[in-house]
């Protein structure tokens, strides 16, 4: 059992270490067959990073607007995911299976084993080498990921499988390196792991309870709340097909 976590559960316990395999860094250049800005393309580093209140220094982002921030400033996805990929993408994408021979195929910028959608809650706080973190959202994937990959289908698999990964925004700046400890300090909501808010995403869709719970979760990114006030609001679901397919 790795340590950290508890038998039957999963979940890490507070002071409990998972041990950070690798940082990565991405470079904004152009991107898919039409050339965007996207720093997509992380690469892992061997040197220490400052983690700033944006992020980690020197990595780059081509889309402001929908990626980077204070409130996803840090980007995780769990390796553990890596071989069932592997195998659901073999037959379909050559490109695939070269992506994800390391970390970074996903464009995450801390890459673990041991801990995945179900251990980790939101409001989460993890000290993260010399940094203060907290989980403020799940991942909702865009088509960068079908150019990624080379499967049209991609940001769609990653949405229905709720592998999705998550993001940090920092409480305290510090600096990160291959190797540091990921330790969890508190957790304020444990009623709400990722596995559950991405359930309430793109399972359970109009779950009116949960959708109300969802909203007033005061350590949940401002636009995921807004996202479930809208839904309990208008009683439909919002259009994701530009997100998944791309313009």
């Amino acid at each position: 059992m790795k340590a950290g976590h508890i038998v039957g559960l999963g979940k890490p316990v507070a002071g409990g270490a998972t041990r950070i395999d690798s940082v990565l860094l991405g470079v904004v250049r152009p991107f898919g067959p039409k050339g965007v800005p996207s720093g997509i393309d992380k690469q892992a580093l061997d040197t220490a990073v400052r983690v700033t209140m944006l992020g980690l220094a020197g990595d780059g982002q081509g889309d402001p607007k929908h990626h980077g921030g204070p409130e996803k400033a840090i980007h995780h996805y769990a390796f553990d995911h890596y071989p069932a990929w592997r195998q659901e993408l073999s037959a379909l994408s050559a490109q695939a299976a070269e992506v994800l021979a390391r970390p970074g195929a996903f464009g995450e910028n801390v890459s673990t084993a041991g801990l995945t959608e179900a251990d980790i809650c939101i409001g989460d706080r993890f000290r993260l080498g010399g940094a203060l973190v907290e989980v403020s959202q799940a991942r909702q994937p865009c088509w960068k990921l079908n150019h990624r990959f080379g499967h049209a289908g991609m940001a769609r698999a990653v949405q229905q499988s709720l592998r999705t990964g998550w993001y940090y925004r920092v409480l305290e700046e510090g600096a990160l390196m291959r190797g540091d400890n990921l330790v969890l300090v508190a957790r304020p909501c444990p009623d709400w792991s990722l596995q559950r808010l991405l359930h309430v995403l793109y399972v359970d869709r109009l779950d009116v309870g949960a959708l109300a719970a969802m909203a007033a979760l005061p350590a949940l990114a401002e636009n995921w709340r807004k996202l479930a006030r809208q839904r309990l609001e208008r009683r439909e679901v919002e259009d994701m097909e530009r997100r998944l397919a791309g313009g």
